[in-house]
């Protein structure tokens, strides 16, 4: 059984598994592990940051809205790119140039310098993620491996957001907010000290042309969206700018989708949006992350205005999270041979609903080991299994040459579900406390809570609904799998 298909590479030509390929595994999820604690570590240094710049609270935002604009905006293109040019050259580059942007970031004299710095960090953000993703799928072709491999991917990407805010508080806690950022720079360089030697070079091979128009209209369009789902958060959905923000994504999106099916080498193929199991798999990681990533938002407020936890403390409050992710991904590396995706998938997604209910519960008196406690449990428990299966269902059968492109599509719709979830529920949240408090103005933190819960029980909502769209769209059972990996395999 190859590695590789024929379109990995020239390097790609031993019928035997790529002996490092362990190591290798080692190295990728240290670069996923960066990407996914810098999304969430600087949300606790972003106080401390913001009285250091002299940073106002209009232009706060700039500090997490510059960086997800960049990587949501431009992963499509990245994932295209990491095909093409090579996924480890990719992802070394990657790794070079966020540890260049955050050192920049960490040393910013100004806010202006600060913001640039986390554009430029998502940047390479979007050419890191991908090829790290797409790394797995070429290097792990047997179903039991893969899944394995997808266990650790998947840990990380569910409790890295967990892991981050811990790490954040002590950080800010303990050192300078700008350790938040600076942190990043030996990471990266001991990753890419690894990932020359156990990282083994693959690239699609054929027609490897770029679709300049569809990359422009792409990037252009998910930046868009991006933008007016941010200035939606602080100006509201009527605002002028925000419907025109809209307004254009609409337009490229629409032209880009024009232009694909025209295209000779289209940027995003048809073939791979359109099987059944893979856009199943990205719709429900679009609700997945639309229903899960204000949870952390809103908690953590909770924590820490209405029970008055420190940063420090509100991150380890977290821990119990990424525990339960670890565990069930480590679970879920097992089963998704035996039982296949759409099962664990289901349950998962079920399991972290109620969890997300159970915080519906929650009022003024602290209340973590009855109610945040179990809570945390039963969604991460949950989740760890969706985050696997979603993963590996997202490039099932998908060819070595668009492996790329897959994995930026399944980042791309994880970013934009995070984005415009965390901003319809805070908003959900901020009316429905505006309309307790004015029943009941001397209850102002019962308000608050009032308006955590109204947000948790639309987000457990959401979750269901993902649960749903899995059991109808994903209908890989584990046979399909273990062909899959034949096919694979006989490619090369």
């Amino acid at each position: 059984m190859s590695s590789y298909s024929a379109d990995a590479g020239p390097d790609a030509t031993s019928e035997a598994p790529d002996p490092k390929r362990w190591r290798a595994l080692f190295v990728i999820a240290m670069a996923q592990l960066m990407v996914i604690l810098d999304a969430s570590i600087v949300n606790i240094a972003l106080p401390s940051a913001q009285s250091d710049l002299g940073i106002s609270d209009s232009d706060r935002q700039w500090v997490v809205t510059a960086y997800t604009l960049t990587f949501g905006g431009l992963l499509l293109l990245g994932g295209r790119i990491a095909d093409y040019w090579g996924r480890k050259r990719t992802f070394i580059v990657g790794l070079l140039g966020f540890a260049l942007a955050s050192a920049l970031g960490g040393l910013a004299p100004t806010a202006a310098t600060l913001f640039g710095a986390r554009a430029l960090q998502g940047a390479f953000a979007a050419l890191l993620a991908p090829a790290a993703l797409s790394l797995i799928t070429v290097t792990f072709t047997e179903s039991k491996e893969r899944a394995k491999a997808f266990g650790v991917y998947g840990a990380i990407s569910g409790g890295g957001a967990a892991i981050g805010l811990i790490v954040g508080g002590i950080l800010t806690e303990y050192a300078s907010w700008r350790w938040c950022l600076l942190v990043n720079v030996p990471f990266a360089l001991l990753t890419v000290a690894l990932a020359v030697p156990f990282v083994r070079e693959s690239r699609a091979h054929g027609d490897t042309s770029y679709d300049i128009p569809g990359a422009v209209t792409a990037t252009l369009g998910l930046v868009s969206l991006v933008f007016g789902i941010t200035r939606a958060g602080t100006d509201g959905w009527a605002d002028p700018l925000t419907l025109s923000l809209f307004a254009m994504a609409i337009i490229l999106l629409i032209s880009f989708r024009v232009i694909e099916i025209r295209s000779r080498n289209p940027l995003l193929p048809a073939r791979v949006v359109e099987d059944r199991n893979r856009g199943g798999a990205f719709f429900t990681m679009f609700l997945t992350a639309g229903g899960l990533f204000a949870m952390f938002l809103l908690l953590s407020y909770y924590f820490q205005v209405v029970l008055g936890y420190s940063a420090l403390k509100s991150g380890f409050a977290f821990l119990p999270f990424s525990i339960g992710i670890i565990i069930s991904a480590g679970l879920a590396s097992q089963m998704l041979p035996r039982f296949g995706p759409r099962p664990l998938v289901f349950g998962g997604l079920v399991s972290a609903s109620l969890g997300m209910a159970w915080l519906t519960q929650l009022d003024t008196t602290p209340q973590y080991v009855t109610h945040v406690l179990p809570a945390e449990a039963l969604m991460s428990m949950g989740l760890g299994f969706v985050f696997v299966s979603l993963s590996a269902t997202a490039l099932f059968g998908v060819s070595p040459h668009d492996a790329g492109v897959a994995s930026g599509l399944l980042n791309t719709t994880q970013q934009i579900g995070g984005s415009l979830g965390i901003t319809v529920m805070n908003t959900i949240a901020a009316s429905a406390t505006v309309a307790y408090i004015a029943t009941n103005p001397t209850e102002v933190q019962a308000g608050l809570v009032h308006g955590f819960a109204v947000a948790f029980a639309v987000s457990a909502a959401v979750l269901a609904v993902g649960a749903i769209v899995s059991l109808i769209f994903i209908n890989a059972d584990r046979h399909a799998l273990a062909q899959n990996d034949v096919g694979v395999a006989a490619a090369g």
